[in-house]
Order: structure tokens, then C-alpha cells, then sequence
């Protein structure tokens, strides 16, 4: 018998039992619509070998990833180059975990993933509003001719809680016809105070990672000058943890395109910090 220790490739203060979790980590490596640089369905891996770099408390909140009680089911597996089929599977099992009375924390891929998340979500919500960091607003009809595509994926989820319930932080590029439809419906915020008309509804936050300057997040598919750092984004999440999460995603990172891992390692620690305050 060996006696090891052997290597987890878990997340770091994860709960081994799914059944006495309250949220679930779901990896979902797809990236079947990247419009620039594919690469984020090599994130959930990566971003799990780095978690075991950081430490489990964070000084920000002063709390143990273990106070958290998650458990990490890994990384879904989906067809290659069906891009339906691989929601579908996305939407079956977040309506399991939601079903199952826990709370899902998803790690992708691209934001598209978001998408059947929210569907899923909604069957069991019928409050639901949206938080999303983003360098872009992905509020498109289309994207050259397809309408399931990471750049749509906000525009999709606004026909399912509507826009009024959606509040887009960060965002720093995009067509104007999209502009037009943040100003129309007041979705883009600047300040703490923007997320005050979201207080009592059923809150699900996505980040994608792209949100963050290139100087501290080079490693995604589509960097944007311009972007906050990884303080002001902490920030946004000390406001977020006296409002009612109850759901999660971090997508976006293509850990390939940062050689020095760094952007991995920024990843890891955003997603601690979330799962911390969700």
C-alpha cells in the first residue's frame, strides 16, 4: 500500500463531500466561440494547480477558504466543436446543484458558459439579477452571423431577467449600438451605489477576468487597455458580500498567453476572494 502524499489536483480547502457542500465548483472548459485568442479551456486545470500557492486565508475578509464549505466536482466534459450540446450539459448539471439545494461556482472557459448557468438558475429564481465585470459588454445580437457567441452572452441573459435587473461594472469597450443599450437601460454603473436597486433580489456574479488592466491580467483571450486592478475589483466584492449571492462564475483566463503564469496565479486569488464573500 503507498503511503503517498500524492498530489490533489482539488481546489485548495475544498469540501471532499458533495453532499454536505453548500456550494459546488464546477470547471467548464469550453471556448468553442472565441472571437480572438482561443486558450480559456485550459483555465479550470491550471487554475487549480495554482490555487495551491496561495494561502486559504484571506486578509481582506478575514476568512478561511475551509469557513466556506465548497466542494470541487471538476471539470465537465463536453463534445468538441458542439457548441448547443455543450451548454445543454452546462444547464443539466447546474440545475442538479440547484436542485440539490446548493449554490453554484463555475470556473471557465469562456463567458459564454455563463449563459446556460443563468438558465438553469432562473428555473429555481424567479428574482434573479446579473452583476458583470467585463473589459466588454457582449450585449451583441450576433457575432458574424451566430448568436450563441461569448460576445452576445449578456444580451441573451437580459431576455431572461430583464435589463433592468443587470448592473455591468468595468466595461471599457464595444459597439455603439451596445452603448446605446446600456444608457437605455441604466445596466452600466460606476460607483458602489449603482448596485443599490439589485438589494433584495437573488444576485449572480460573473467576472470575466478581462475586466482587470492587461498590466495585471495579460493572459486572456481579448485584453483592454484600460481595465481596474485587482484591488479595486476586491473592492467591488467587499460591497458585493452584504448583498444575496447566490451564484458565481470567473471565466475568461487563457492561461497560455502568460508565460510567466501570473495571470494563472491572479485568477486563483480572484476566485478566492469571490468564493470568500458568496
Amino acid at each position: 500500500m503507498l503511503t503517498g502524499p500524492f498530489l490533489d489536483r482539488n481546489w485548495m480547502g475544498q469540501n471532499a463531500d458533495y453532499n454536505s457542500a453548500d456550494i459546488v465548483m464546477l470547471g467548464m472548459p469550453f471556448d468553442g466561440t472565441v472571437s480572438n485568442r482561443p486558450g480559456s479551456r485550459f483555465a479550470p486545470e491550471q487554475i487549480r494547480l495554482a490555487s495551491w500557492g496561495l494561502e486559504d486565508y484571506s486578509p481582506h475578509f478575514d476568512k478561511h477558504l475551509q469557513d466556506v464549505n465548497f466542494h470541487d466536482a471538476g471539470d465537465l466534459e463536453f463534445p468538441p466543436g458542439n457548441t448547443y450540446k455543450s451548454l445543454d450539459i452546462i444547464e443539466k448539471n447546474v440545475e442538479e446543484i440547484y436542485r440539490d439545494g446548493k449554490r453554484v461556482f463555475g470556473i471557465g472557459g469562456e463567458h459564454l458558459v455563463t449563459l446556460p448557468a443563468v438558465k438553469a438558475i432562473s428555473k429555481f429564481h424567479k428574482d434573479l439579477a446579473i452583476v458583470h465585470f467585463d473589459a466588454h459588454t457582449d450585449l451583441r445580437e450576433e457575432y458574424l452571423g451566430e448568436e450563441m457567441s461569448h460576445s452576445t452572452v449578456i444580451r441573451h441573459i437580459s431576455k431572461i431577467v430583464g435589463p433592468e435587473n443587470i448592473k455591468q461594472i468595468g466595461i471599457r469597450s464595444g459597439m455603439k449600438e451596445e452603448f446605446d443599450f446600456m444608457r437605455k437601460h441604466g445596466t452600466l454603473i460606476h460607483e458602489f451605489s449603482g448596485l443599490e436597486p439589485l438589494r433584495g433580489k437573488k444576485i449572480f456574479v460573473t467576472v470575466d477576468l478581462d475586466v482587470l488592466d492587461p498590466s495585471v491580467m495579460p493572459g486572456t483571450g481579448t485584453p483592454e487597455a484600460g481595465g481596474m486592478d485587482f484591488n479595486t475589483l476586491v473592492d467591488w466584492f467587499a460591497y458585493l458580500k452584504d448583498l444575496d449571492i447566490i451564484g458565481c462564475d470567473v471565466v475568461e483566463l487563457a492561461p497560455d498567453y502568460d508565460a510567466s503564469g501570473a495571470s494563472t496565479v491572479v485568477a486563483a486569488k480572484v476566485i478566492r476572494e469571490l468564493l470568500i464573500i458568496c
